[in-house]
Parts: structure tokens; sequence; C-alpha cells
């Protein structure tokens, strides 16, 4: 089932004029067979079930008309055309939202290269669903600071889906809402998907899986584009899984006017800074304005609070204007021209928006146009160049890095994401294997403590620049054995003689000692077992008389003579029974000795008869 979003109800001839030339631009340099127009290809079979978030409305704000540089198409080879440009303020993504869809392309590539998802469709979306999570109004972590709701799917104007969370994700437990930058219903989140488990994902590395944080929901939705092996370098398996997000040619043309847009050029800016969309309908077809306006009919907002209606808007033009290609073209007061016709980068000066009592709101301030953000050229790691700790414990140091500038400056505001390999054991909070943190004021990025396992040995923490060249930093760490306890004396608990016929083994559980340190158990005491020559002065390891076998060896090795053991260790009570003993063709007394880490030692005889002459 598709992660599907708002749907928009009526139909805009004008503005489908210039999404049409968009997407011919879009699709230029694909195949013949490919580069079909959405419109000439008929409508789209009505998909069986109803969109899981009742087709409630979405923004329809279209991209400026100017671009930073040349459309290419959706499969275009040339580089992503993230680099640091200047241009129409729309084309500024915040910083971390930014990361999000880089890094959720990047993890898709990994786990899903036929897909060929761009970061610049997932861009695309969550423009029309969210505005860029409103901006970019998100916490170092990518959570959105207030919740991004869509209105109570109630059967008013939208589908009715009664409550499935229990108010978990969207607060409501009567009906669901849209939640989130890419809003999903809560039983498209956490229910359907191809394992029957929701399209829910954890894009950030903290063990849980949280609509509300950009990282999540945009990795769960590209996870979703790319469901049924689709290709989206292939015009068909492109609109397919936009259509399949929301079915709706229209929602179609707007989401590849922005995906379009983005491709040409994007640069980015500060979170919360992001430019704010202005237009969206209301579920009756009607426009409606960032004051929330709906021509005398009830709209519908995106929940109490912070809704999405409540936006400046700084695109809206005089009262009763000629609609001009793009624009609104319903006819409604207060025509909107995606991109108008100022300068890029340079907005509109806006109009007084009437509220539903007809008093004049405050005339928003425009926004400023957006400065070039810095961008971080290294990482250099703080503090402790080398972590360590024992087994079983955690590290007394958190990773730190600080993310400079050519000048040496520190840089704000720039993701880092701390890795660990697949060698080690170790572990973030919630056994997490990553974890992304937004660097400060002070250009300082510090990692959650990490907590070693049991596994000892060196490894290396990679801490990396989300969505920036400037090269990782590898942080190295070890974990160390924990301190053997300490023993001052071996005993055996049998003074039963030990002894076998030569060709034959000992007895189960011949041998079983006792390990104490000052009369008290000691347990997990690590002990070698060796047999031994019977120099007094220089005893080796024996080559011939009693041995025990390898249990981890398998095929001809599995019956290879061993003479020592190592890995065994006493139990809680201090109680340690070696393994079988066997014997060779040799009579004879042996030495076995067992010795602890701290020097104590126990020396046991082992006598072997010969075998009984036959007659």
């Amino acid at each position: 089932m598709a992660a599907t979003f708002r749907r928009r109800l009526r139909r805009g001839a004008a503005s489908t004029a210039v999404a049409a030339l968009v997407l011919a631009a879009l699709t230029a340099s694909q195949s013949p067979a490919g580069a079909k127009n959405t419109a000439a290809k008929g409508p789209e079979p009505t998909p069986a079930d109803t969109p899981i978030d009742g087709g409630a409305a979405y923004y329809t704000d279209l991209p400026p008309l100017n671009s930073p540089v040349p459309p290419r198409g959706s499969n275009d080879p040339r580089p992503d055309g993230d680099g640091i440009v200047t241009g129409p303020a729309q084309a500024g993504i915040p910083a971390t939202v930014l990361a999000a869809y880089k890094k959720a392309e990047s993890e898709i590539r990994a786990a899903d290269p036929g897909c060929r998802l761009p970061w610049q469709l997932l861009a695309g979306i969550g423009k029309v669903e969210s505005g860029q999570a409103r901006g970019g109004a998100v916490d170092a972590e990518g959570t959105t600071l207030q919740p991004i709701l869509g209105p109570q799917l109630n059967g008013h104007g939208f589908a009715r889906i009664t409550d499935t969370d229990g108010g978990r994700y969207d607060g409501d437990r009567t009906h669901d809402r849209a939640v989130g930058p890419m809003q999903f219903i809560p039983s498209t989140w956490s229910q359907g998907g191809p394992a029957g488990t929701g399209w829910g994902a954890d894009g950030n590395g903290d063990g849980k899986k949280d609509p509300n944080n950009v990282f999540d929901a945009a990795l769960a939705a590209g996870t979703y584009l790319c469901a049924g092996g689709r290709n989206l370098s292939v015009q068909q398996d492109l609109d397919s899984a936009v259509l399949g997000y929301n079915h709706s040619e229209e929602y179609l043309r707007t989401v590849l006017s922005w995906f379009a847009f983005y491709r040409t050029g994007s640069y980015e800016v500060p979170d919360g800074k992001g430019v704010l969309p202005a237009h969206r309908p209301g579920a009756n077809g009607t426009r409606d304005h960032a004051s929330g306006r709906t021509e005398g009919r009830t709209g519908h907002g995106r929940g109490t609070g912070d809704t999405a209606g409540n936006r400046p808007h700084p695109g809206r033009t005089k009262p009763n204007g000629p609609a001009k290609p793009g624009g609104s073209g319903d006819g409604h007061t207060g025509s909107h021209t995606p991109g108008g016709d100022h300068t890029p980068g340079t907005p509109e000066t806006p109009g007084t928006p009437q509220t539903p009592g007809g008093k004049p709101t405050p005339t928003p301030k425009p926004p400023t146009k957006p400065t070039t953000p810095t961008s971080p050229t290294a990482l250099q790691q703080v503090g402790d160049q080398e972590l360590t700790t024992t087994a079983g414990t955690d590290f007394t140091t958190k990773p730190q890095v600080r993310a400079v500038d050519a000048a040496g400056k520190p840089v704000a505001g720039v993701p880092v994401r701390f890795a660990l390999p697949g060698t080690t054991d170790t572990r973030f909070p919630g056994g997490a294997t990553t974890a992304i943190v937004t660097t400060g004021k002070d250009g300082l990025a510090t990692a959650p403590t990490l907590h070693a396992g049991d596994k000892t040995g060196d490894f290396t923490l990679r801490a990396t620049a989300v969505g920036r060249t400037a090269p990782a930093v590898d942080i190295k760490a070890t974990v160390k054995a924990k301190p053997a306890p300490k023993v001052d004396l071996l005993t055996r608990t049998s003074d039963k003689e030990l002894t076998a016929t030569a060709g034959h083994a000992f007895a189960e559980d011949a041998v079983e000692i006792k390990a104490t340190y000052q009369g008290k158990i000691a347990a997990g005491v690590p002990i070698t077992a060796t047999m031994i020559t019977d120099d007094p002065d220089h005893p080796v390891q024996n080559d011939k008389g009693p041995y025990f076998k390898d249990p981890q060896a398998t095929g001809d090795n599995k019956d290879k003579p061993l003479r020592t053991l190592t890995g065994l260790t006493t139990d809680a009570d201090g109680l340690l029974k070696l393994p079988k003993i066997y014997t060779d063709t040799h009579p004879g007394t042996f030495l076995l000795r067992l010795t602890t880490p701290n020097g104590t030692t126990l020396t046991l005889k082992l006598k072997i008869a010969a075998p009984a002459k036959t007659a």
C-alpha cells in the first residue's frame, strides 16, 4: 500500500500548462519510449484502495520559472547539481532536511542500486507535503520542533479512517491524521509494506522509527518509492511511484516540477530559514491561502496549534488580477504566479490578506535573500586521540569532532554521522551502530556514549560530515579484556588416581578443579591446560602421551591431538571440569599443568598403562 498523502481535488488548466513544460524538460534526456508526456499516456488506472491519507490537501506552489542552470532529465548522468549556487530563494533547502534526503539516497543506493533514487525526488515530495518540514523547523536529531499533522480523517471532506495507533503518532484517539515531514498516516507507518510491519524506517540510527523525524521519514518514503523493483530513471516507473504516493495527476505534475527544479541546482540554508509555501487547496478544492481563507467555505487545516495553514504569504498578488500561466486558474481572488516575473531571489511585495472577519492582517515581511552558507572543509578530532575501555563497560570519553572552514573557523549546523564498523560489538545507546549529531556554534559534534561489548581488540569509528565534501575522520578505539579475577590456589576436587590404558581415554569428567582466592570462591578465572614434559627446570609442551581434542575443529582436524587447551573458565562456583582426555600408544606417567593469568599453577600426574598382551 502506498504512503499516500494529500490529494488535490480540482484541476487547474493554467498550472497544468506550466507543469507540462517543466515535465517536458525533465524527460528530454530520456529515450523516446520513456519521454512521453504524462497527459499523453492517458489516465492511470485507479487503485483499488482509497488513498490512505484520505486525499487531504497538499501545497500547490510551483517553483520559479527561472532556474540557476538549464533543467535536466530525471536520469541525467551528470552530478547532482547541488553545489553552492545563487538564485531563487526557493532553491534553498534547510541543512538537516537536505542531509536526511541525501542520507536516504545513499542508504537506498547501497541496498537497492537498481532503483536509482535521486534525493531531489524526496526533496520534491517533502516540499509539496510539508514545505521541507516547515522550512527546516527540526532539532539537531532531525525531529520536528512541533508536530506536523494533517486534518482529522473523519469523513468530512476526506476519507474516514478511525484511529489505528491510539494517538501514539498523531495525538488523536478517534481518527487518524497524516504525520510528519513526509505525511505518513499511522497505519501506513506501522502496518503494511513488503513485510507487513509498515513502511516506517530508522534513518538516523537511534533505534527508533519516528514519522516526526526527517531522517526516518525520508528513508521510509524512499523505500516506498523503490518498492516493487522500480527503476526511477525510467519515466513510467517514476510516474508510477509518485502516483502511488498520491494518485493525482496534478500532484504528479507538482512533485515533478519541484524535482526538475532541484536537479537544476540547489543550496543549503540554515535550519528554520527555508522558504515556506503559501498555497494549498481546501477539502472542497478552493484555494486556501496562508491566511486560512477559503472564499466563504470551510477549509481544512493541519490540526490544532501551529498548523500548516498559518504561514506567511510572500507570493500573493493584487486581488482580481489577471491569471498568468501557472496561476490559480480558479477565478478566486488572489491569483498566484509561480515564480512571478520578478528577479529570481527577490520576493514580490506581499499584499494584505484578509481574515475571515474582514479585518486586514499585518503585512508579513518579505523573506530576505538567502546568503551562501559556510561549508566545512575539514573535520578535526577533538580530545583523546584513542578511546579505551574494558569489555562490558562504557567509554569514559565521548567521540568528538569539530567542523571547520578553510580559515579554520568553526562551522555550525553540520550533521555529522558517527559509524561503528561491523568488526566490533561496541554500540551507541539503544544498540545503534550509527549516530548523527549536528555541530553547535563552536563547530563541535559530540557522539553519544559508547558501550563496549564482550569482544576485545581495536576498531575504528568513522565521523563523516553528511552531504558535505569534507574528508571523513577515523577515531581509533580499543576494548581491553576485563582484568582476570585473582586466584591464589587451585585444587583438585577428588583425590582419585588418574589412570588410563594406552589407546583409550580417561574417564569422563575425570579432572575437576576448584579456584579460590584467600579462601573464597574465584569465579570466571581463565585457565590454560598444558601437557608438559617432566623436565623440572624447563618444562615444555609434550609431543606424546595424553592429549585433548579441539572442540571447534572439523573434518580431518577434529581428531588431531591438542596438548595445550585455552578458553577454559571457572564457573560461578569456582569449578572447572576439563574436557575428555585421550591417549596415544605411549605408556608412562605424564604431567598436566593448569595455569591462571596471575601465575597460580596446579600440576597433575596422568598414569597410562600399557595395553594387556594377548596370547
